[in-house]
């Protein structure tokens, strides 16, 4: 359901030993994301029911969904912050803005422990062969974490 965030990638399959020979078996990765927990519960119930349609073929699935959604709200408050001490430093084109992507701030957002993520480099096509970081933006993104970190120890 791409319109509440929720994508299911294959990102990786094999078959097969050589050309020519029918595959006596395949595997493929999927990676799941979703922005709403329940539906964890209905990506997973959805891939577990996965029949095959080739009589004698069998189907296993493995593994689970591992990382929670992170809310915008987990960050609402930490996102203010930087806000604020990115104009103190300069910074005028400050965006906040959801990837949906994974990272150990799932697991701290889940428990409610208030999380920014994405204070990393700036650039474009993350995970592909087109990646890339600018390096012209490294020094502003050190000294915005510095200027938080400051930020936060003050108050």
């Amino acid at each position: 359901m791409p319109e509440i965030g929720t994508t299911v990638t294959p990102t990786i399959a094999s078959a097969g030993t050589t050309e020519n020979v029918v595959p006596a078996a395949a595997q493929i990765t999927v990676d799941v994301r979703v922005n709403v927990l329940s539906e964890k519960a209905r990506v997973e119930s959805a891939l577990d029911a996965l029949q095959p349609t080739l009589s004698g073929a069998t189907i296993n699935v493995s593994g689970s969904i591992n990382r929670p959604p992170m809310h915008e709200s987990a960050s609402t408050k930490l996102y203010a912050v930087a806000q604020s001490v990115a104009q103190d430093i300069g910074i005028t084109d400050l965006q906040g803005i959801a990837v949906g992507g994974g990272s150990d701030g799932n697991f701290t957002a889940a428990i409610g422990v208030p999380t920014l993520d994405g204070l990393g480099a700036c650039g474009g096509g993350a995970h592909a062969d087109s990646e890339y970081i600018k390096v012209s933006k490294m020094g502003e993104r050190a000294a915005l974490a510095a200027a938080i970190t400051r930020a936060l120890v003050a108050s």
